[in-house]
């Protein structure tokens, strides 16, 4: 009887610190993120308002690829995938000069033009946060990892609007097939925490419940499995796109901040060829496809090559929210070539592509609810987990430690990150 109360006792404990130190984190994380999405709808604002702000992306991604390289070098490419790195390789250690540098690097970025999220900078900033907030009150490096991921859901809760699916992000995205438990109480209350803190401040987000009822039948259970298969192999395009350019990029051999020059041209030239849509965080074509309106065949292709040009040459931002775009306006050609429910397939393919390249299908199956109502629930489930299978042993965030095979019949390597594990055949 002794040992069930001490054990008790042992375990009370254990979710009262968590308790405590995961609504620390989510408060001092929703006012940074609320901080940082207000000061990037302030400059957008600004420079949108002149009709060729796109100018200047070549000096934007110059002086991003500066900041960086001088002041914090963690704070390159997309947030998320360094914090991943961070818990994976240096113990959840993240310099604190990471926090302001990301911060003011991403506004240069996305006000100016350059495709890029803002998700990523928030769990980079979250993150950034709960690791000097360890750091400060020295805890060791098991504590100090679980603060971070609790950063990552807080960051992720808080810039989308979605606590459920920020919390479960940021347990299911570090590795492939496995999630954290242990960090899943920590994680949600951080979550809460953080949305409702930056929901207080003034911060709105974006919820699109779909009021048209959804009838199951088997013909409409196909196009789900089909569109599934589809949103896969456009997470497979985007990252081999963005894989691709970052090979680009190495092979030019000149000073890292004279590469955004180079990337801030061609970004002008898509937007003077075709339409500066494809620029900064694009929300406006993310909305008019989940609106039903009817979008140009290549979107998807275009969009994901602009955040390749942006990520790899020197700009600054997330992935998730171009991730977004080309999901919903893949989804959105594909039920235009099938001649299916427009808002439905654009939504369907929003979370899908998550699923995919992301490696987080009960992220975005959650997620899904969360913006668009119950009742996709069990379609977009669907169309999640075949996303996830079908983009294979791949990710945009390529530090992410693989768990499982997603075929038996496929030989590689587990344990690995993403990168180094080679399939063989």
């Amino acid at each position: 009887m002794k040992k069930h109360i001490k054990e008790q006792g042992f375990i009370f404990y254990s979710v009262l610190k968590w308790v405590i130190l995961s609504v620390a984190v989510g408060c001092m994380v929703g006012v940074s993120t609320s901080i940082f999405l207000k000061a990037l709808n302030w400059s957008s604002e600004i420079t949108s308002a002149q009709r060729y702000y796109f100018f200047l992306l070549p000096l934007a991604l110059f002086l991003s690829a500066l900041l960086i390289k001088f002041l914090a070098p963690d704070a390159e490419g997309h947030g998320t995938e360094k914090v991943i790195e961070a818990i994976h390789k240096n113990g959840g250690i993240i310099k604190t000069a990471v926090v302001p540098v990301k911060l003011v690097a991403t506004i240069i970025t996305i006000a100016c033009g350059g495709s890029a999220g803002k998700e990523g900078p928030c769990a980079q900033i979250g993150a950034g946060i709960a690791s000097t907030f360890a750091r400060f009150f020295s805890f060791d490096a098991h504590d100090r990892k679980k603060l971070v991921v609790c950063g990552i859901s807080a960051g992720f809760a808080s810039v989308f609007g979605t606590p459920i699916a920020g919390a479960i992000f940021g347990v299911e995205v570090l590795f492939v097939g496995t999630i954290l438990y242990d960090v899943m109480l920590p994680s949600f209350i951080a979550g809460v925490i953080s949305y409702n803190v930056s929901s207080a401040l003034g911060i709105r987000y974006f919820h699109h419940t779909l009021i048209k009822p959804l009838n199951f039948s088997a013909v409409l259970f196909y196009e789900i499995i089909l569109a599934g298969v589809f949103f896969g192999l456009c997470s497979f395009l985007l990252i081999e796109m963005l894989s691709h350019g970052k090979r680009i990029s190495k092979k030019i051999k000149i000073w890292k901040p004279l590469k955004g020059l180079i990337g801030g041209t061609v970004l002008i030239a898509v937007a003077l060829l075709f339409s500066s849509d494809y620029l900064g965080l694009g929300l406006n074509s993310i909305e008019s496809a989940l609106n039903g309106q009817t979008l140009p065949w290549y979107v998807f292709i275009l969009k994901s090559f602009t955040t390749s040009m942006t990520l790899n040459f020197g700009g600054s931002g997330g992935i998730v929210t171009p991730i977004f775009f080309v999901g919903s306006s893949a989804g959105n050609i594909f039920a235009q070539l099938l001649c299916l429910d427009i808002m439905l397939f654009s939504a369907l393919g929003f979370v899908g592509l998550l699923a995919g390249a992301a490696n987080t299908p009960i992220a975005a199956s959650i997620m899904a609810i969360e913006l668009f109502g119950p009742q996709i629930a069990p379609y977009a489930a669907l169309v999640c987990v075949i996303s996830f299978l079908m983009t294979g042993h791949r990710s945009v965030y390529p530090s992410q430690i693989l768990a499982f095979k997603k075929s038996k019949l496929i030989d590689i390597e587990l344990g690995k990150e993403i990168e180094k594990s080679k399939p063989k055949f």
